[in-house]
């Protein structure tokens, strides 16, 4: 366990808010410059979200200056930690390879600060660096552990081979993964991802994460990608991840997922893509029966866009609990209202205060950012407590969202 803190510590890492405040994103930048001349490290990272327009370095500027700000409260980061040492697992972040960030972090400080990084300062770093990387270290081994340990579970990178390629929507389609080992595969909470290491050719090994759209099975995975405009991996799996691929894939992580059997309502809300862990929650709830009333509500831009409505509309079918709502935001011309989907236009706070249970329900929120800040913030504005909205995005989280 980690040694509390100094007083003398804390004293200057908080001293130092105002120049992270000025200075952090190109701290954060010269740090990650010194850390990818080693490919190992490098190639620990998805590259898509570095570089100068890159989310990756505003995220950890943020993260950086929200640990300084509250390094006497580390309270209120316990759910940031939580997001982290996920996010490591799924990379396959391992204790030997903090050392290289502490060294690229401080060196970072003192080539950037010059003089105004001192010995005492670097040390009062290098000594809150280590803290808090033990807890990640420490949390991140409970959950290798837990994930070797689990029937069907594994650590590293298992091979698995892409069953059959499903077309979903103009822009989505879906990837059945069974273990190239016949061996089963471990229950993963609905709503959590598989991280990929991708072999595409001419490029450097590739990382991302993809929801699983499935409920567990215990045999297969299944997930859901939306092809990006120039996205170098969404392109890759759509157009050459035929069925036979094998992909290496890492054993299932996430801190948002559907937990148990709830106990109150649940409201399913995405936007675009985001459906992808609701699909796999709403299969969970109709497979264990659950009696709680459950809503789910998609937004896309038209049929073209709309993914997976008719095996959405067959899960509803089988459970009198749940109830369907699609909104299309420009219906194409020959659509219409009740058979290609329910309402026209943009899922507004009002209708989603009127039609959904606000005061009991639990909010399951996926989608693009300003969906899913929009969202967050009219539940909130409408009282319903933090402890009830979920939410999840794709990229780095380097937004705040505030209602």
């Amino acid at each position: 366990m980690s040694q509390p803190l100094s007083d003398r510590t804390i004293a200057l890492v908080k001293a130092t808010v105002p120049a992270l405040e000025a200075h952090g994103l190109d701290i954060v930048h010269e740090m990650y410059s010194r850390m990818f001349q080693n490919p190992d490290i490098r190639d620990l990272f998805n590259q898509s979200h570095h570089g100068d327009a890159g989310s990756q370095p505003r995220a950890l500027t943020g993260a950086i200056l929200a640990y300084a700000s509250n390094i006497d409260n580390l309270g209120a980061l316990a759910p940031a930690v939580e997001r982290i040492a996920q996010k490591h697992v799924g990379l396959q972040i391992l204790p030997e390879h903090y050392p290289h960030v502490a060294e690229a972090l401080l060196g970072a400080i003192k080539a950037v600060l010059g003089e105004a990084a001192t010995e005492e300062i670097l040390a009062a770093w290098g000594e809150a660096y280590w803290f808090l990387a033990n807890i990640l270290i420490a949390r991140e081994g409970r959950i290798y552990d837990a994930q070797r340990e689990t029937s069907g579970g594994w650590n590293g990178w298992r091979d698995f081979r892409v069953d059959e390629v499903v077309e979903e929507s103009s822009v989505i389609k879906s990837f059945i993964l069974r273990p190239v080992d016949g061996g089963p595969v471990m229950a993963h909470k609905p709503g959590q991802y598989l991280t990929f290491w991708l072999e595409i050719p001419d490029h450097p090994p590739v990382k991302r994460n993809y929801s699983i759209s499935s409920a567990p099975n215990g045999e297969t995975y299944r997930i859901s990608v939306k092809r990006e405009p120039h996205g170098l991996a969404s392109g890759w799996l759509h157009d050459a991840a035929g069925a036979g691929t094998v992909l290496k894939v890492a054993a299932p992580a996430g801190e948002f997922f559907l937990e148990g059997r709830p106990e109150r309502p649940v409201v399913l809300l995405s936007g675009g893509v985001g459906l992808t862990p609701m699909v796999a929650m709403l299969e969970a709830l109709v497979a264990q029966g659950s009696e709680v009333p459950v809503h789910y509500i998609h937004g896309t831009h038209n049929r073209q866009t709309h993914a997976m409505r008719a095996h959405v509309r067959a899960q509803a079918a089988s459970s009198k609990a749940v109830r369907v709502t699609d909104f299309h935001q420009s219906p194409l011309a020959d659509e219409v209202a009740g058979r290609d989907y329910d309402l026209a236009g943009i899922i507004t706070d009002d209708w989603l205060i009127a039609n959904t249970p606000v005061a009991e329900a639990d909010f399951y929120i996926c989608g693009p950012r300003p969906f899913l800040r929009h969202a967050v913030s009219a539940l909130s504005l409408a009282g319903v407590p933090a402890t009830r909205i979920h939410y999840e995005f794709f990229g780095p989280a380097d937004e705040l969202l505030a209602a």
